[in-house]
């Protein structure tokens, strides 16, 4: 729920699928899950001017820009469960054999639609985006005298890494259990990988997970200065 341009940054997550059609949303809620079912049946009074009629027939009318046509869901799955247990404990809320899953703290600049169609290309029961991470650190080389040789800032990392933005299909399930101390990205991930059913997205572009203070000033600089590269609505 930490705010980037004054919207909570799962909002920017599900515009960046709602500019790709996608408009239905399921959320594994667990710690503070008062406050996102707070937010979501409060929303058009948050986001929008209204009046409010305090006679007789009362009522509210809103003004301002159209609503978000989305379709929220909100679970509970518990206040101590790992990401595979809350996966798995929404299963039955999902109706389709391919979904897709990701965190509620990272913002990129993905094509959906390329990685669906990739998705399906590969055949796998799962598919994870890539990403190759940026250094927070600059990076020196130097030589046996000590002398530095090269100074790079912040340099992209060799190798690549889970940008968290996941398509399954339902047979992923079976990988996945209830025991609150399922880790999506430990064994059922692994053994995913070793059944050749996970592949991976290789993304270029934008990627940004906010851990930290600095990044959410640094998002919050990005959406000022309208330059968010995950802006696509």
């Amino acid at each position: 729920m930490v705010e980037v341009g004054g919207h909570p940054i799962i909002w920017h997550i599900m515009k960046i699928y709602g500019a790709a059609g996608f408009k239905k949303f399921i959320l594994c809620l667990g710690y503070k899950g008062h406050l996102i079912k707070e937010y979501f049946m409060h929303h058009r009074s948050l986001t929008n001017d209204f009046t409010v009629n305090l006679g007789k027939k009362g009522g509210i009318s809103y003004h301002g820009r159209e609503e978000d046509d989305f379709e929220v869901t909100l679970a509970d799955t518990g206040l101590d469960t790992m990401t595979g247990a809350r996966l798995k404990r929404i299963e039955n809320y999902i109706d389709t054999d391919t979904f897709m899953v990701t965190y509620g703290d990272g913002l990129i600049d993905l094509d959906i639609d390329d990685l669906l169609a990739f998705h399906r290309s590969a055949g796998t029961t799962a598919t994870v985006t890539a990403v190759q991470p940026v250094s927070r650190f600059g990076v020196l080389e130097f030589n046996d005298g000590k002398r530095v040789t090269s100074f790079k800032e912040k340099p992209q990392v060799r190798g690549w890494t889970s940008a968290g933005f996941f398509v399954f299909n339902r047979k992923v399930f079976d990988y996945l259990s209830t025991d609150e101390d399922c880790v999506l990205e430990q064994e059922p991930l692994i053994n995913l990988a070793n059944d050749g059913e996970l592949s991976a997205f290789p993304h270029n572009g934008f990627f940004f997970a906010m851990d930290t203070y600095r990044e959410y000033l640094q998002l919050n600089s990005m959406w000022r200065s309208q330059s968010a590269p995950w802006r696509k609505w």
